[in-house]
């Protein structure tokens, strides 16, 4: 079974929000997951999207370079699908009396792995 990866890192969303997206999809197949990830409202899907046409692209290169693999691409799916906590960017917002509250700026890795179902 051929393995494909692709990652992105320092996405700006939250890795929170990510993970809820990242549950649909997995262990589903790649046309499935990429039906889902178009018809879905929230922003952590576009990333997510961008990552998964990356890995089906490598699937599909790697399968060009060389011969010996034979990967079906109809027939990929996602394996595994990590979306984990990257940099955290702090701000300061002003408050009453000379204060201020810290808001915390997100970023997330994503790592997408698909294989071919043999």
């Amino acid at each position: 079974m051929a393995e494909f990866k692709a990652h992105k890192h320092s996405v700006r969303m939250s890795p929170r929000k990510g993970r809820l997206v990242a549950d649909l999809i997995r262990g589903k197949k790649v046309g499935e997951a990429v039906a889902i990830l178009k018809n879905l409202e929230t922003t952590c899907a576009e990333p997510i999207l961008k990552t998964l046409n990356s890995a089906v692209a490598n699937a599909h290169y790697q399968n060009e370079q060389n011969s010996e693999l034979n990967v079906n691409l109809d027939a990929l799916f996602v394996k595994s699908i990590l979306i984990d906590g990257g940099t955290i960017l702090k701000r300061m917002t002003p408050r009453a009396k000379g204060s201020g509250y810290k808001i915390l700026k997100r970023t997330s890795h994503i790592t997408i792995v698909v294989a071919d179902c043999k």
